[in-house]
């Protein structure tokens, strides 16, 4: 057992928020909360108007237990996710609608700053108070963010005294919100990523037969490495998604103006 009674996970060697002294601490919370939007209609206004609102809110839940972890041991939580792919800060990849989402399934309230960066969140960050949730503006409205700029990793590290990594589907990515803030506080993994590795390890190393894997995605370039690994070990490999048709074409089919 580790402490809070919560119990450590076989096979997991990294350190894990099941073990880290969060209380009254400030956390730095990357959570991968990158979920689908669409445009409601407003009903408090006429004339056709709409808002944003989470159309499925899957990552959401998956990310609530490493928050209401934190939650129950005190920490004053800032959480950090990307959203999309803006080119500049568009309104309509705003997190604003995910906190919304994340206050309702959490029973309590979630404070949005409308920047990731600067003033304004430094100011909230300190404000906090145990079991408090803030949730930064999307990460990726800010440049350095893919390019793993070490002046906003100093920036994001300063919101924090301790950083958990809950995004199993970034963790992979040297971004600023992965791996810079990572070099510069104590780094500790969430819980989903915690079951995602030890699951994918064991599916790995001593699969149940048989094993048929299922990837899609847009990008094939990202799943290359997991492909190749994968097939050595899966009895079947299904792709699907938009990636599906870089190998349509390496086959020779027709693919029209696909992705």
């Amino acid at each position: 057992m580790t402490q809070g009674g919560s119990p450590a996970v076989a096979g997991f060697t990294k350190a894990s928020v099941r073990d880290a002294d969060v209380g009254g601490k400030r956390v730095l919370l990357r959570s991968d909360l990158n979920v689908p939007l669409e445009n409601a209609p407003d009903r408090t206004q006429s004339g056709g108007s709409g808002v944003m609102q989470v159309a499925d809110d899957t990552r959401i839940k998956a990310a609530l237990p490493t928050i209401e972890l934190l939650r129950e041991r005190g920490a004053k939580t800032v959480l950090v996710s990307h959203l999309g792919r803006p080119k500049d800060r568009e309104p309509e990849l705003s997190m604003r609608p995910v906190a919304d989402r994340l206050a309702e399934l959490l029973g309590s309230d979630v404070m949005s700053a409308d920047a990731v960066v600067g003033e304004v969140p430094e100011t909230a960050s300190k404000e906090i108070g145990p079991g408090e949730i803030l949730m930064l503006e999307n990460s990726r409205y800010e440049p350095g963010e893919t390019e793993d700029d070490p002046e906003l990793a100093e920036k994001l590290a300063a919101l924090g005294e301790i950083y958990v990594d809950d995004a199993f589907g970034a963790v992979h990515r040297a971004h600023a919100t992965t791996h810079g803030v990572a070099e510069r506080l104590p780094a500790y993994a969430g819980l989903l990523l915690e079951r995602e590795i030890t699951t994918l390890t064991s599916v790995l190393e001593d699969p149940a037969r048989p094993l048929v894997v299922v990837l899609g995605g847009a990008k094939v370039a990202d799943k290359l490495g997991v492909i190749e690994r994968f097939l050595e070990t899966a009895d079947e490999l299904l792709i699907g998604g938009a990636m599906c048709f870089g190998f349509f074409a390496a086959q020779g089919h027709g693919t029209g103006d696909s992705l």
